[in-house]
């Protein structure tokens, strides 16, 4: 008879879910690729939140990015669109079922180059969801060009060096009216993590650029998305949390300060001021800081700017609580009489 002990159960969340149900396949993206570790962060995020996976919708179009929702909540729903198309496939799938927690996984060249009209309407329509970029500055499925994220003067592995103006996709979700705007980097997930539980419980598009550097094609000396000058450059605008809601707790501690905080579910936050003034809640504060973070060299990161006073796209048209995918013909099909009513309106 054997004596070996039984291995621990495996911690489960509040619905009873393992980290384990949150994974999807294997990944195929190169050894060390930033794409992963956002995945790994996406998939602790989903986890602690105790969503359940099968009311998730994964969303992507083409690129290394966008092969990544295959490797998290294999139970999901999940499509894989056409080129910079994502978002039009993502509008239609959330308006016929608003209970479907949308994430979509999208690369700087699927979203700031061929999709970029589509993802500037996304964020005009305010669209319930999550979008990430998987930011590395590179198209790394066609040998490493410059993307339009790309910083300007920067160069490429083999020694060409941009020449032109980036596309900052921070600055410009900010400046479309963007609800929820933030930047992060792959390697920090005591950063990235809170940001993403954030983007998930936010009402409205919640657009999370996020720097991933490319192993094999922008991991040089000279590439602005390496992983030594992230780390370099990295200016976070202050350390972050997530917390459920609940009854409100005021705090009050200098800057540069530290201060534990408890929370009613028993859970202790350490909080930390930086020594700087900034309102998240304030459009053209925000602006300003990304733009003197640009003139500066930095890699400004953190929550931006988020609006919790608005209105989605669901709201907007005025769209039954039942979601379209669970109506019935009797409930779509207007009568004679409706439509009449309809076509008076016309005249």
């Amino acid at each position: 008879m054997s004596t070996q002990a039984a291995a621990p159960a495996p911690s489960t969340n509040k619905i009873g879910l393992t980290k384990g149900d949150y994974k999807g396949a294997p990944s195929t993206l190169c050894i060390g690729c930033g794409h992963d570790s956002i995945t790994n962060h996406i998939i602790t995020s989903f986890f602690e939140l105790g969503i359940n996976p099968h009311q998730v919708a994964k969303m992507s179009g083409i690129g290394c990015s966008s092969k990544t929702p295959a490797y998290f909540m294999n139970q999901a729903h999940g499509f894989n669109s056409v080129h910079g198309r994502m978002p039009s496939v993502s509008t239609g799938a959330k308006l016929a079922n608003r209970n479907l927690n949308m994430i979509a996984v999208s690369g700087d060249g699927d979203t700031a180059s061929i999709g970029l009209g589509q993802f500037c309407h996304l964020i005009r329509r305010n669209l319930d969801m999550v979008y990430i970029v998987e930011n590395n500055g590179v198209y790394g499925l066609t040998k490493g060009q410059f993307s339009a994220t790309a910083d300007k003067d920067s160069k490429l592995k083999y020694g060409a060096i941009n020449k032109f103006e980036q596309i900052d996709i921070c600055s410009l979700a900010i400046d479309m009216g963007c609800t929820y705007v933030a930047r992060s980097f792959s390697g920090d997930p005591k950063q990235l993590i809170p940001l993403i539980k954030g983007a998930v419980s936010h009402k409205g598009t919640a657009i999370i650029d996020c720097i991933s550097p490319c192993v094999t094609f922008n991991n040089h000396e000279g590439s602005s998305r390496s992983y030594l000058t992230v780390k370099e450059k990295d200016d976070p605008l202050h350390e972050i949390g997530y917390v459920h809601g609940a009854e409100e707790i005021k705090v009050d501690y200098e800057p540069g300060s530290l201060k534990e905080v408890k929370f009613p579910d028993g859970a202790i936050v350490t909080l930390k001021k930086l020594k700087r003034d900034f309102d998240p809640t304030n459009r053209m504060q925000a602006l300003e800081a990304l733009e003197e973070s640009k003139t500066q060299g930095h890699l400004l990161t953190g929550l931006f700017y988020v609006n919790p006073q608005t209105h989605d796209l669901g709201e907007v048209l005025e769209i039954c609580d039942t979601p379209l995918a669970y109506l019935g013909e009797k409930e779509l099909r207007p009568s004679a009489e409706a439509l009449s009513k309809i076509m008076q309106g016309f005249e």
